[in-house]
C-alpha cells in the first residue's frame, strides 16, 4: 500500500551584478543574477526542500552544503536530478510541484513553459504535473525594493 506525503520549501537569494539569472533551470534575460554556491535558483531551491520535507530529510543545504567546493556552480536542476535520485533509493516518487516566484522583475510569463519542461524533466513528471507562478511584493521590503528574490512550493510524493 502506497503513502501519499506533502512538503513545501522556500528559498530566497540576493540579486547580484555579474551573474545570470537561472530560474527554473532557464535563462532569463536580466541585468543581475542570483548570487549563491550554485546557480542559485530560487524556483529549484524551493522544489527541492519541498520534495525532502515530503520525506522528513533534511534541506539542500545539508545534501548540497555550500562548504562543498565540488559542487560549486552546480545548475539547480542537477540538483533536483539528484533529489530524485536520493527519493527513488527510498522507493518515493513525485507526484507534482507547485511553486511561485516572488520577484520584481523580470516578467518571467514567456519562460514559464520552458521552466515546467525542465523541471518536469528532473521530476520525471509530465510536465502538467509541474505548476510555476510568480507574483510581486508590491513594492514591500527587499524582495520588492528589487535586491533579491524569493520562491515557495510545494510538492506531493508518493511513498511505497
Amino acid at each position: 500500500m502506497s503513502t501519499i506525503r506533502c512538503g513545501n520549501g522556500y528559498d530566497a537569494h540576493r540579486l547580484a551584478p555579474g551573474r545570470k539569472l537561472i530560474l527554473g533551470g532557464v535563462e532569463i534575460p536580466h541585468d543581475r543574477g542570483l548570487e549563491g554556491h550554485s546557480d542559485a535558483d530560487v524556483i529549484c531551491h524551493a522544489i527541492a526542500d519541498a520534495l525532502l520535507g515530503a520525506v522528513g530529510e533534511s534541506d539542500i543545504g545539508h545534501h548540497f552544503p555550500n562548504t562543498d567546493e565540488t559542487i560549486r556552480g552546480i545548475s539547480s536542476i542537477e540538483i533536483l536530478q539528484r533529489v530524485t535520485a536520493l527519493l527513488a533509493e527510498i522507493h518515493v516518487r513525485p507526484l507534482n510541484v507547485d511553486a511561485t516566484l516572488i520577484a520584481e522583475a523580470p516578467k518571467i510569463a514567456p519562460h514559464i513553459p520552458a521552466m515546467r519542461e525542465k523541471i518536469a524533466a528532473a521530476l520525471h513528471l509530465e510536465t502538467a504535473r509541474v505548476s510555476i507562478k510568480a507574483t510581486t511584493n508590491e513594492g514591500l521590503g527587499a524582495i520588492g525594493r528589487g535586491e533579491g528574490m524569493a520562491a515557495m512550493a510545494v510538492a506531493t510524493v508518493e511513498m511505497e
